[in-house]
């Protein structure tokens, strides 16, 4: 493709100013011309990274780490005509495909707040981040994952599902209202802003087809909302991390820069330069990250991190309607009833989630989030664990995926075979008889559902909307 129809001139006059090198100008210019290596992130709430090499060893993977993220790999497969997302590990949530770049903001967010334990995350559809974060979270504290777009809050959930969290808070508003509703909360913040999406080329050609200098500015001017109302949400001592996927300055340090203009005595950079080996190769004076995609065969990305020295008013509370939680907490008793049921099909978890009730639903809410509940307005929280009805309880999905712990009496370990049938949500004829009435379906040792012997067969419980047709994993 000419360059003139993949950059508009405006943007290459803004990339000769950042790449003043005519050399490494021509090298931007031409990798982003060429295809992007697919990366994966590997899900340790699931599987270690150990385990998880061993068990695609003969698999004709070839995984190359990146260097920010222990558990990312660069991936190239000898038979790439199966897409990644329909092989077994990533269908029981044992792997994310995400860009390496992508990888780098929680990278530094908790390279800078190890011990966090309430996070937001801004913008986190479609859930590369907010799982990311989790997993470092190891399930503990709470996430607080907001999402603008409605129609991008759904994927969002179903991502969080399949990987197994369990310690997230799902908001949908326009991320400005978090400053004023929520002021000095979160032990960290990441903003992982809308943005032109300059980045993003090697992987959309048409990512710059609209991009113009005037909705560049016009973009930053949301930004500059956005990370204000993040620096607000953020507790005095706490870290917050600014990302784009995007390359021009408008959209990235002068974004920073505004912040720290305005609050001159409340915030500091903490540099960037000994995340990973080779981090300068891509640190700005300032002590940010401005990854072009030349330098590590990636997308682009901006990161910065800031850490909040004190505390600063809080703007003006918004003038919304909470309305009535429609959630109640379970007493001592119920509680124990229910944990009993629960551990009885091999469902289990600790104190770090609670329970609480909504007519006939049993929820599992992160203990954490439990100061936020009245005071902004939650669309799911946590786990869904069951509903109730006349004889005990229906146990959902997402809570057998989460924290079904299936010991041997429990499981049923299904062929390659049998486990196509159940992702294709047809019931199970197995060869050998059944023992259990209730059993955890597992797979690879990965629970994927919970289900009931009828006759010699076992019912498919498996979700409608995830069913999947068409070549999987074999």
């Amino acid at each position: 493709m000419p360059v003139a129809d993949l950059f508009p001139s405006d943007f290459l006059t803004l990339m000769r100013d950042a790449l003043p090198d005519d050399a490494e100008l021509q090298r931007f210019i031409t990798i982003s011309q060429q295809p992007l290596r697919r990366t994966i992130r590997v899900n340790t709430l699931k599987i270690s990274v150990a385990d998880f090499l061993a068990q695609t060893a003969n698999y004709g993977w070839r995984l190359t780490p990146v260097p920010w993220c222990a558990e990312g790999f660069w991936i190239e497969r000898d038979d790439e005509s199966l897409p990644l997302g329909s092989v077994a590990e990533h269908l029981s949530g044992l792997f994310y495909i995400q860009e390496a770049s992508s990888m780098l903001p929680v990278s530094a967010l908790f390279d800078g707040a190890p011990d966090a334990r309430l996070v937001m995350d801004m913008a986190a559809a479609p859930g590369s981040k907010t799982t990311q974060i989790a997993a470092r979270m190891n399930n503990q504290g709470a996430i607080l994952a907001n999402e603008f777009s409605s129609s991008r809050v759904k994927v969002l959930h179903a991502n969080i599902s399949r990987c197994g969290v369990s310690n997230v808070a799902l908001t949908h508003f326009d991320a400005r209202v978090f400053g004023p509703a929520l002021p000095e909360q979160f032990d960290a913040v990441l903003l992982d802003a809308p943005c032109s999406g300059e980045g993003v080329v090697r992987k959309d050609p048409d990512a710059l087809k609209n991009w113009t200098l005037g909705s560049t500015e016009a973009i930053a001017v949301t930004q500059r909302d956005l990370i204000d109302s993040a620096f607000h949400a953020l507790k005095p001592g706490g870290v917050l991390v600014y990302s784009t996927c995007t390359l021009n300055r408008v959209e990235n340090q002068q974004v920073v820069a505004w912040l720290l203009a305005q609050y001159p005595q409340a915030v500091e950079i903490l540099s960037l330069d000994g995340l990973f080996t080779d981090a300068a190769a891509a640190l700005t004076p300032e002590g940010f990250l401005h990854v072009f995609p030349q330098l590590f065969d990636s997308e682009g990305f901006f990161v910065a991190r800031l850490r909040k020295t004190a505390s600063v008013p809080p703007p003006a509370q918004p003038g919304y309607k909470l309305g009535k939680l429609p959630f109640t907490p379970l007493n001592k008793k119920q509680t124990a009833e229910i944990t009993s049921a629960a551990a009885s099909v091999c469902l289990r978890w600790g104190a770090e989630l609670t329970l609480w009730q909504r007519d006939k639903e049993i929820w599992l809410f992160p203990a954490e989030i439990a100061p936020l509940l009245n005071r902004v307005r939650f669309s799911r929280i946590g786990l869904k664990l069951a509903e109730t009805f006349a004889r005990g309880y229906r146990w959902q999905h997402e809570a057998v995926v989460a924290l079904a712990r299936p010991d041997a009496r429990r499981a049923f370990e299904l062929t390659a075979d049998d486990a196509l049938t159940w992702y294709r949500g047809r019931d199970i004829f197995p060869d050998v008889p059944l023992q259990q009435e209730e059993m955890i379906v597992t797979y690879q040792q990965q629970p994927i559902g919970l289900a009931k012997r009828v006759g010699s067969r076992i019912k498919n419980s498996y979700p409608r909307e995830l069913v999947r047709d068409g070549r999987l994993f074999s």
